[in-house]
């Protein structure tokens, strides 16, 4: 199934977007249940939301702890 997921997991509180993907919370809860066409019109749209999201979380990413841990 494809999936937008890079891994970050974070919203944005000001957007309600994920700062990873761009998809809201309800997109995510309801990813696997969307058909593909759906999921594709969602996709769509992902990168026009991310350009109004703001990059740095506020809270470390599952992303940055792993590749901080992976430097020790």
């Amino acid at each position: 199934m494809e999936s937008p997921c890079i891994l970050v997991c974070s919203i944005d509180d000001n957007t309600g977007y994920c700062f990873g993907c761009g998809r809201t919370r309800e997109e995510i809860g309801a990813w696997t249940s969307y058909t593909s066409t759906e999921r594709r019109e969602i996709m769509a749209v992902l990168p026009k939301r991310l350009e109004g999201v703001e990059r740095r979380p506020r809270r470390e990413t599952r992303r940055s702890r792993m590749a901080r841990e992976n430097q020790v």
